[in-house]
């Protein structure tokens, strides 16, 4: 038999098998050397001492290799199960040193590998989860607001106030006002679905980013001219980018009008731009209360408000800054917000610099 086939039979012996195995080899090479070390001659029971010394050979060493390979398999075993167990105790799977080659060690590795692969995954899915609960909270509260206030309005006109001509019209615009509101939310969120699974297509074209900007302040220059904001187009003539126009549109409308409802009077809200390689970096600032560092890395969330300042009452969806984002992305490009709290907010994103 060749070595080659010796290993695939070790393999499908138990651990007393082997050690059986292992203590006959040792047995007869000691037989061999006891038979070599005396002279047969000399003595009667010489003939039989080769064998004798064999079988005590052959039953000290089962014992002993019996025990060795049980506490080392069992030892390896108990460090997989302890791998498992961790794993769904949700503790970190520490993996037990040995003799680098040695397949037991392989397969300790390898679970310990499975294990750490698996608490990513259980991590992945409990993060997932408490996402969904907290954005499920939200929309219910986001919904809550107008379908009350929308209730409250009809039932006071169906208990009378119909028949005054005081309050009827003026309850039925707050009720539509209401309603309006609602299709905001549903329509962002449906926008934010589709920018999201892909379906919603760019229209790719070459755009004049400095008369774009121009536009969209010319539309809110009512807005911040009531909130004492000043508005300022620091883009520089000739500046072109390829991009979606509408979905620009709201990039800017959605960024300007924060800027001027959050910005303080007298205060400036200024759109700049400068090129980078390839690209072209917009930079949308205000001098306004600003945004402590501990919300900047939730802004772009879905409904995530930032304290008092910036409460429900204000108005919006609450998605503004999420689809803003999305948008930028939907572009294969990137959008970051620097702030600090009083001193100001600057949003930053990249665009394809024009052909």
């Amino acid at each position: 038999m060749r070595p080659g086939y010796l290993w695939p039979l070790m393999a499908q012996l138990g651990t007393r098998q082997v050690a059986l195995l292992s203590a006959l080899v040792v047995a007869v090479l000691g037989g061999l050397l006891a038979g070599a070390a005396i002279d047969l001659k000399d003595t009667a029971i010489a003939p039989w001492w080769p064998l004798l010394c064999a079988l005590l050979i052959l039953g000290l060493a089962y014992a002993a290799f019996s025990i060795a390979i049980e506490r080392f398999v069992h030892g390896r075993i108990k460090s997989l199960y302890r791998a498992v167990h961790d794993l769904r105790r949700g503790k970190s799977a520490a993996v037990s040193k040995a003799p680098v080659g040695d397949e037991l060690t392989r397969v300790n590795a390898e679970v310990a590998e499975w294990a750490s692969q698996r608490r990513t995954e259980i991590k992945e899915l409990e993060e997932r989860e408490r996402y969904r609960r907290e954005f499920i909270g939200n929309l219910a509260h986001e919904l809550k607001t107008p379908i009350f206030n929308i209730q409250g309005y009809i039932l006071t006109l169906l208990e009378g106030g119909l028949e005054d001509e005081k309050v009827n019209r003026d309850f039925l615009n707050r009720a539509s006002n209401g309603v309006d509101r609602l299709m905001k939310i549903v329509e962002d969120l449906d926008m934010i679905t589709k920018l999201e699974s892909g379906v919603m297509e760019l229209r790719m074209t070459n755009l004049d980013l400095h008369a774009l900007v121009k536009e969209t302040l010319d539309t809110l220059e009512m807005n911040a001219r009531d909130k004492g904001v000043r508005l300022r187009n620091d883009v520089p003539a000739g500046t072109e980018v390829m991009a979606d126009r509408n979905r620009m549109t709201q990039v800017f409308t959605n960024l300007i009008n924060n800027a001027i409802n959050y910005g303080k009077p007298g205060g400036t809200c200024a759109v700049s731009s400068y090129g980078l390689g390839d690209q072209v970096v917009v930079e949308v600032s205000d001098d306004g209360i600003g945004i402590s560092g501990e919300h900047l890395p939730r802004l772009f969330e879905r409904f995530y408000r930032v304290g008092k300042s910036r409460a429900r009452n204000e108005g919006g969806s609450g998605l503004g800054l999420a689809i803003v984002k999305h948008i930028v992305e939907a572009h294969g490009q990137t959008i970051a917000v620097k702030s600090e709290e009083g001193q100001g907010t600057t949003f930053v994103l990249t665009l394809q610099r024009g052909e």
